[in-house]
C-alpha cells in the first residue's frame, strides 16, 4: 500500500455538483491537487497540456460527468481511452445517470469506475472521501503511471 497525493481532473459543468466535490475534499483533509474544467473541450485540452493548459501536470485521476456540454462525457472518456499516452489514466465516471445505458456505455468505453452522485449531501462527501482513499491509498499503480 502506497500513499501519495494525487492529482485530479474535475470535468464537471454544474457549478454546484462542483463545489460539493471542493467541500467534501476540504472538510474529508484531503491535500489532493485538484483542477477543474467546465466542458468536454476543455477536457481534452487539459489532458493533451494544449493551449492555455501548458505545463499543467498530468492528473492521476479524472472525475468526470457524463452531461458536459460541447463534447459529451463520453466522448471524452473514448477519447482518452483510444489515446495511447491517456489510456492508463483512470477515469471515473460521476454522474446523476443511473440508466443502464449510460453504465454499459461508460464500461464498453473502459471507464475504471461508475458512481451516481448521492442527492445526500453527508453521503456525497462520504463518495467523494473513499475515491480519494481508494486511488491515493489502496489502489496500486504500474510503475511511471
Amino acid at each position: 500500500m502506497n500513499a501519495h497525493l494525487l492529482t485530479f481532473l474535475l470535468v464537471e459543468d454544474d457549478d454546484n455538483h462542483a463545489h460539493l466535490v471542493m467541500r467534501s475534499l476540504r472538510k474529508a483533509r484531503v491535500r489532493n491537487q485538484v483542477y477543474r474544467v467546465t466542458d468536454g473541450v476543455e477536457a481534452l485540452k487539459f489532458l493533451r497540456r494544449e493551449g492555455e493548459f501548458h505545463g499543467h501536470p498530468q492528473p492521476d485521476v479524472v472525475l468526470l460527468d457524463l452531461k458536459l456540454p460541447k463534447v459529451g462525457g463520453h466522448e471524452v472518456l473514448a477519447s482518452i481511452k483510444q489515446d495511447d499516452e491517456l489510456k492508463m489514466i483512470p477515469v471515473v465516471i460521476m454522474t446523476t445517470s443511473d440508466a443502464e445505458s449510460d453504465r454499459a456505455r461508460a464500461y464498453e468505453h473502459h471507464a475504471n469506475s461508475y458512481v451516481v452522485k448521492p442527492l445526500d449531501f453527508d453521503r456525497f462527501r462520504e463518495l467523494v472521501r473513499d475515491l480519494c482513499l481508494y486511488w491515493g491509498v489502496w489502489n496500486e499503480r504500474p510503475e511511471g503511471a
